[in-house]
């Protein structure tokens, strides 16, 4: 029979005053775990404010005890988005809260910023000893989960800071341009690009360049917005022998390859490619191709 202690059911269901007498007996300890999960977590995970703060007003609340995924009360606070919560948990010094779970590897900056939480991602950062550059198991840090994720107002927060690796790549070599890129959203790259120390021509294991992804895909818009930066450079080829230049073309993007050729630095493996398309001939054949988005994409962060 899966049973549960009064203090554990009155948490997880948010009955602050229930809580609250419960703690006034010696004998109720606030921290015991039941089923791999404390009162503390539960109430936690649900966005519980009173019952949270109520619980760590007990030092023995075991305020970094974790579920048996590894997360703690502050991750599934911030993994759910309850503010107040995670405010009432940075509130008390023994909260560690960079405390990673075991299945991705993620901090609950991570999460926060995975999912485009802003104002939990700076509730977050106020806390001086928050990490915000620690890579999950895939290698990527909160700054590649937001950018690959589309969410501006997240990337602003953390390009703004000077602690942030803001050219950090992952285990498939990609950095947050390169993920903002290929995923098509303008909006991340624009803000990528501000930041001085970003690196325009950091290429992934297949060889590929944020601008190649980007006229890989058609996206005129990414394009021009990366060659708003003067220091790309444009023959940069992939694995399979291809410059940024001829992806558009081998692909049919015509728009997209007539803006890039028009640039000054235009170089001649593209007109070479061009010519080959023109004449019938295809450009030289790839062993094999690198991974779709879908392939690239971001692990999937349902329990």
């Amino acid at each position: 029979m899966c049973t549960r202690t009064p203090l554990f059911r009155a948490s997880q269901n948010g009955h602050e005053e229930v809580v609250r007498a419960l703690l006034e007996s010696s004998d109720v300890n606030p921290g015991i775990v039941e089923h791999g999960r404390t009162p503390l977590c539960v109430a936690a995970e649900n966005g519980h404010d009173g019952v949270v703060r109520a619980l760590v007003e007990r030092s023995n609340a075991n305020f970094n005890a974790a579920d048996p995924w590894g997360r703690t009360p502050l991750s599934l606070a911030a993994f759910n988005g309850h503010e107040g919560v995670v405010r009432i948990l940075l509130e008390q010094n023994d909260v560690s809260p960079d405390i990673v779970d075991i299945v991705y590897g993620r901090t609950p900056l991570s999460y926060a910023a995975e999912t485009g939480l802003e104002g939990i991602v700076r509730i977050l950062l106020g806390r001086a000893d928050v990490n915000p550059n620690i890579a999950d198991k895939n290698g990527q840090t909160p700054l590649s989960l937001a950018a690959q994720n589309g969410h501006e107002g997240v990337v602003r927060i953390l390009v703004e800071r000077n602690d942030v690796d803001a050219n950090a790549a992952d285990k498939n070599g990609q950095t947050p341009l390169f993920l903002a890129a290929n995923g098509g959203n303008e909006g991340v790259v624009g803000i990528m690009v501000e930041r001085n120390d970003v690196d325009p021509n950091a290429t992934d294991k297949y060889g590929r360049t944020p601008l190649v992804v980007a006229a890989e895909g058609g996206n005129e818009e990414v394009v021009r917005i990366l060659l708003e930066r003067k220091d790309f450079n444009l023959s940069t080829a992939d694995r399979f022998c291809q410059a940024a230049p001829s992806w558009p073309a081998h692909n049919r993007y015509s728009r997209t390859a007539k803006f890039v050729g028009d640039r000054a630095d235009f170089t001649r493996g593209y007109r070479a490619s061009l010519e080959q398309i023109d004449s019938g001939s295809s450009v030289q054949s790839k062993p094999s191709e690198p991974p779709s988005k879908k392939q690239s994409a971001n692990f999937n962060t349902q329990w």
